[in-house]
């Protein structure tokens, strides 16, 4: 099996849009991905950048962090949609979800060079 696994059409973004700072189109949890609708290419890989960082992480780990890292923007001053966007593992995907050969490429732990940025 490959992973992760996708999952489109499903209402699990739309339900944690809801919540969220901004309107999720796809979102990756443990092995798997919801998205709100079909993915094209350069959301799955953005995707499949966070399943990478999740594992790097043994997932919970990567989920504190990325908690840590949104509250550590909010207590900054950033409004939610700009926290979202400095997360350093947001930063990763986003620099590099254009690139087709980046997650042949990566390195392990390539999202630590964007902590600086925050």
């Amino acid at each position: 099996m490959k992973f992760p696994i996708f999952f489109e059409n499903s209402k699990v973004p739309v339900l944690l849009s809801k919540i969220a700072p901004i309107e999720i189109n796809a979102l990756s949890f443990f092995i798997f991905v919801f998205a709100r609708s079909t993915l094209d290419e350069r959301v799955r890989r953005h995707e499949t950048i966070h399943y990478k960082q999740q594992i790097e992480m043994l997932f919970v780990f990567q989920w504190i962090m990325y908690g840590y890292f949104h509250l550590k923007g909010l207590l900054s001053g950033l409004k939610g949609s700009e926290a979202y966007y400095m997360n350093p593992f947001e930063l990763e995907a986003y620099d590099n979800d254009e690139t087709t050969d980046y997650l042949i490429k990566r390195k392990p732990y390539a999202w630590v060079r964007y902590w600086r940025k925050m």
